[in-house]
């Protein structure tokens, strides 16, 4: 399962948006596997990063699918991104 769970999220997705998102909204980005639905990327991120997430919203662009992950409010998207790689 640890194997899939990887496989789901690719890497962290860092743009100047997704910095104002993070520190402004409590949002990360990730680029995630295309097959991946948004039960399958919530989760991956709450037991890849021991968080709640409040809400997935997805979007398909030509480099692939990227997954716009809200945390739950103890949870700091700077700290989980920290962990991420984002810094």
């Amino acid at each position: 399962m640890t194997q899939l769970r990887h496989r789901i999220l690719l890497h962290a997705y860092v743009t100047e948006k997704s910095m104002d998102e993070m520190e402004r909204m409590n949002k990360l980005e990730f680029m995630v596997d295309r097959r991946a639905t948004r039960a399958e990327i919530r989760r991956a991120v709450e037991e890849i990063y021991s968080c709640k997430v409040a809400k997935v919203n997805v979007k398909i662009v030509q480099s692939g699918k990227i997954a716009t992950v809200k945390f739950a409010p103890p949870y700091s998207a700077e700290d989980i991104g920290g962990r991420a790689g984002v810094f």
